[in-house]
C-alpha cells in the first residue's frame, strides 16, 4: 500500500527535529516540501535538507501568501495532491512524507493534501509524526512558563480576528498567537488595552540567524512584523503552582 507521512519539522531550528522524524527524512523515497509560487526556499525546506538529500526533496506549490480560502487556493490543493499521486502511480507501494512547519495537526496544509490525495488514489496510508511547535519553541527560547497548574491554554491564529484574541485575554487565558505579524498594530493594542502587554513576549525567526525574541512591549506599533511571528502570553499569577 502506498504511506503518506505528515512529518513536523518544527518552527525552524533542524536541531529541534524528532528522532523519529529525522530517520523518516533520511530514509523515505521522496520528501516532498510545501513552497510558495514566489519560488523561494521555505522553512520546512530548510530543515529538510539538513537530513534528505537534495534529489529526494520534491517541491509542491501551494498560495501560502493567500490569507483567505480562494478559488486559487482550492487549485493549489488540487495541482498538489495530482503531483503526488503521480508520484505514487510511477512509485506504487513507495513511501513518501511531507514535511511540514511545526505539527502536522496544528494549522498544517498536510490535512488538506492527505484528503485530497485520497481522493484521487482511493486507498492510502496515511500516518503522523508530531513536531515542536512554535509556541513551545518561544517559551522555551525566552524561559517562559506558559501554563501552570488548571491554567487554560488559548490557541488561534490572528487571521481570525482581534475580537477572539481580546476575549481569551479578558478571561485571563494563557495565549499563543499565530500569523499576526500583519496585524501587529492591532494586536498591541489589544494587549494594551487588556492590561496584558507586559507579559506577552513576541518572537519570529525562531531558530534562524534572524532569530528576534523581545518583550512585545519593546515592538514598534507603527510596523508590521513577518506573517510568521509567533505571540505567547502566560497569564498573571500571583502564586506558586497556577492553583494546582
Amino acid at each position: 500500500m502506498n504511506t503518506l507521512v505528515g512529518v513536523g519539522v518544527g518552527p525552524g531550528d533542524p536541531e529541534l527535529v524528532t528522532v523519529r522524524a529525522a530517520n523518516l527524512l533520511a530514509k523515505a523515497d521522496v520528501v516532498f516540501v510545501p513552497v510558495a509560487d514566489s519560488g523561494e526556499t521555505g522553512r520546512a525546506e530548510q530543515t529538510v535538507l539538513y537530513y534528505a538529500e537534495a534529489w529526494r526533496v520534491e517541491r509542491v506549490v501551494f498560495a501560502l501568501h493567500d490569507r483567505e480560502h480562494t478559488e486559487r487556493r482550492e487549485r493549489a490543493w488540487d495541482a498538489a495532491a495530482a503531483q503526488v499521486a503521480a508520484w505514487f502511480a510511477a512509485h506504487p507501494g513507495g513511501t513518501a512524507v511531507f514535511a511540514t512547519i511545526g505539527d502536522p495537526c496544528v494549522y498544517s496544509t498536510f490535512s488538506y493534501l492527505a484528503a485530497s490525495v485520497r481522493e484521487v488514489l482511493g486507498e492510502l496510508d496515511v500516518q503522523l509524526v508530531p513536531g515542536i511547535t512554535a509556541m513551545q519553541d518561544l517559551a522555551a527560547r525566552s524561559g517562559t512558563p506558559l501554563v501552570e497548574g488548571r491554567e487554560p491554554l488559548s490557541l488561534f491564529p490572528m487571521t481570525a480576528g482581534p475580537e477572539r484574541f481580546r476575549e481569551a485575554l479578558e478571561r485571563g487565558d494563557a495565549v499563543a498567537a499565530y500569523k499576526f505579524g500583519r496585524m501587529l498594530p492591532e494586536t498591541l493594542a489589544v494587549l494594551e488595552e487588556t492590561g496584558r502587554l507586559d507579559e506577552a513576549v513576541y518572537g519570529a525567526g525562531l531558530g534562524l540567524p534572524e532569530e528576534d525574541i523581545r518583550p512585545a512591549k519593546d515592538l514598534d506599533p507603527r510596523k508590521r512584523g513577518p506573517y510568521l511571528a509567533t505571540l505567547i502570553v502566560p497569564p498573571k499569577r500571583t502564586g506558586r503552582g497556577g492553583a494546582l
